[in-house]
C-alpha cells in the first residue's frame, strides 16, 4: 500500500527487523504486512489531528514489546521534493540537472574523536541512543545546528554512520556508503544502521550509490559528501577536520 508519510513502509521494515531480533511477538504482529502498515498510518493520522497539516513535522513512532503504538512530533523546516526523492546525487562539481537535490548551504560534517563499539543498538533502530547523544555532545552540536558528527567503529577505524544520518562519500567515480549486515554481526559490517533513505538509495535502479568501507583517516578536510535520513531526505555536506 502507498502512504502519504515519507518512506513509511521502509520505516516499518526497520521497526519490524528490530522487533524480530528481540522476539517481540506482539510488536511484530502489530506492524506486519498491509494491515500492520495501515495500523501505523492510522496511529499517525489520529495523532496528527491536533497539529493539522499546514506545517511540516517530524513524527517519531514508538512501538512497545506489547505492540502498542504511540507518536511524538516536532516542527521542522520544509524540504524540497528533490531532496526527499532525488533523481541522483550529483558528482562533485558537476553541473546541476533537473531533479538534483539542492547543494546550497552545505552542512558541516565532523568526525567523532572517540571511537564507538558496534552493538545491537547501533545496528537496529531503538530508543537507546546514548552513543549518538554523547558523540553529539563531544562535537558541541546543539539541536538547531547545521552540523553532523560521524561515528567511528572501534574495531577497525571505519566510519559507522552519522549521529542522525547515513553518510555518502565520493570514491572511484561513485557515491558509497558504509556497508551494513542484514543481521547483526559484531565482527562484520560498519556497525551502523540500514537507514530508510540509505536503503532507498541502494535499491534505486540507476545505481545511485554502492556499499564500501570508509576509513575515518581517509577523509579529507573540505571534501564533499551527502548525508540522509527519514526526516530531511538528502542533504549536501562538507567534511571539516579543523575548526575555524
Amino acid at each position: 500500500m502507498t502512504s502519504p508519510y515519507y518512506m513509511l513502509n521502509l520505516h516499518r521494515d526497520r521497526m519490524q527487523r528490530a522487533a524480530t531480533y528481540w522476539n517481540w511477538a506482539h510488536a511484530i504482529e502489530a506492524i506486519s504486512e498491509d494491515d500492520g502498515l495501515q495500523n501505523l498510518t492510522d496511529a499517525i493520522d489520529a495523532f496528527l489531528v491536533q497539529y493539522g497539516k499546514e506545517n511540516p513535522l517530524r513524527v517519531k513512532v514508538l512501538l512497545t514489546a506489547e505492540g502498542k503504538l504511540s507518536c511524538e512530533a516536532s516542527q521542522v523546516p520544509a524540504v524540497p521534493l528533490e531532496n526527499l526523492f532525488p533523481q541522483r546525487l550529483p558528482p562533485p562539481s558537476s553541473p546541476k540537472e533537473a531533479g538534483d537535490p539542492s547543494g546550497e548551504s552545505p552542512m558541516e560534517v565532523v568526525i567523532d574523536d572517540t571511537k564507538t563499539a558496534q552493538s545491537e543498538y547501533t545496528h537496529y533502530k531503538t530508543t537507546k541512543r546514548a552513543m549518538y547523544d554523547t558523540a553529539r555532545n563531544r562535537a558541541s552540536i546543539a539541536p538547531t545546528d547545521r552540523k553532523e558528527v560521524l561515528l567511528v567503529n572501534s574495531r577497525d577505524g571505519t566510519i559507522m554512520e552519522g549521529s542522525l544520518t547515513t553518510p555518502f562519500f565520493w570514491r572511484d567515480g561513485r557515491w558509497v556508503t558504509p556497508p551494513v549486515c542484514t543481521q547483526f554481526n559484531p565482527s562484520n559490517g560498519s556497525g551502523g544502521q540500514d537507514g530508510t533513505t540509505r536503503r532507498w538509495a541502494l535499491e534505486r535502479n540507476r545505481g545511485m550509490v554502492a556499499e564500501e568501507q570508509i576509513k575515518a583517516d581517509s577523509l579529507v578536510d573540505g571534501e564533499p559528501c551527502w548525508i540522509s535520513n527519514g526526516v530531511r531526505g538528502f542533504t549536501f555536506g562538507k567534511i571539516r577536520l579543523t575548526t575555524a
